[in-house]
């Protein structure tokens, strides 16, 4: 497993050095960064980001699939989806500094067969930052970032069994640091003061040690004392946010942004990474098809070892990498 951990780690910071070298070779005039957009959590504005004062909007999508069978001999199940993705923002910008708020939604919607329609996305996420430029391309930054879902989740085997569900868990990063920001298309933030709140607000699974947090106590007969185990778990580390966007063709855009953040005092060198990268294919004004795939390592969160164990004893859990592709073609609304 360490060897495995050391590898992912290499790999990330090779990644990392190529940006920084891709981005100081190509910065050209691209598209500002603006709100997030799901399904990566981020997206570049088409206007260019030189206009003073606060500014407003968003967009909406709505992703349909569907697949009928009758008398299908090789067999399977008629499916039918839905995914709706938006995203709202606020942005000011003055004579040195600028300031964000942005929100970021995505709801999916699976039936299977003769199966009740259950869900399979569910994301919501919040940001804020404010920065004071003091140099030609640095500035001091200061953000929160917010990530939880909305509506309760259940083991599929299990309905009656809670996985998880609104605050529980929420993941929010309070961050200050430097902000290196040497074309519209490229940013890289890092700070060393970061503080990382795993929030479970649900008891019961608080006392199992879900997503990381101290599980209950057990009395002397090895019991388990219900109601207490932690709802909140504080972390104190760094933390570096890269963001780098490029424009591949006239229609098509190529978006990442990777999240790195390393405990100061419980296994340092077990970074936490978020990667999402997204390609965004534009068909007219309002038609649209995007693939997206997001990598998360968290040494703190435990995830079934086998894709065919759907416990939620949380016994039969470890440590590995979690990684989500999705594919989608849809309707866009802008605002």
């Amino acid at each position: 497993m360490r060897t495995t951990v050391l590898f992912v780690k290499r790999c990330f910071l090779t990644v990392l050095l190529l940006w920084l070298s891709v981005a100081a070779a190509c910065a050209q005039d691209y598209a500002p960064y603006r709100a997030p957009t799901p399904p990566a959590a981020f997206r570049l504005a088409a206007d260019e980001d030189t206009i003073r004062g606060w500014r407003r909007g968003g967009d909406g999508t709505l992703n349909f699939s569907q697949v009928s069978l009758s008398n299908w001999a090789p067999g399977g199940q008629s499916s039918l989806s839905l995914l709706a993705l938006g995203n709202a923002y606020v942005y000011y910008r003055g004579e040195n500094h600028t300031f964000a708020l942005a929100s970021n939604l995505v709801y999916g919607l699976l039936k299977s067969g003769k199966a009740k329609v259950r869900k399979n996305d569910d994301r919501l996420e919040l940001n804020a930052r404010y920065s004071r430029s003091y140099a030609t391309k640095w500035s001091y930054a200061a953000q929160v970032n917010l990530k939880t879902q909305l509506t309760p989740t259940s083991d599929i085997m299990k309905p009656d069994s809670l996985l998880s569900k609104f605050l529980a868990p929420a993941y929010i990063l309070a961050s200050i640091g430097f902000e290196y920001k040497p074309s519209d298309d490229f940013s890289l933030f890092l700070s060393p003061a970061t503080g990382k709140f795993t929030v479970v607000n649900d008891q019961q699974l608080a006392d199992v040690g879900a997503f990381g947090v101290k599980a209950a106590r057990r009395d002397a007969d090895d019991q388990v004392l219900v109601g207490t185990g932690e709802r909140m778990r504080e972390e104190l580390g760094a933390y570096l946010n890269v963001r780098y966007r490029r424009g591949l063709m006239s229609n098509v855009t190529y978006q990442t942004r990777l999240e790195l953040f390393s405990n100061y005092f419980h296994n340092p060198q077990n970074i936490d990474v978020n990667w999402e990268n997204l390609v965004d294919f534009k068909v007219n004004k309002f038609i649209s098809a995007s693939v997206a795939a997001t990598l998360v390592y968290d040494d703190d969160v435990l995830v079934p070892l086998n894709a065919d164990q759907q416990n939620s004893d949380f016994t039969a859990r470890g440590r590995r990498i979690q990684f989500k592709e999705t594919l989608g073609i849809g309707l866009t609304y802008k605002f």
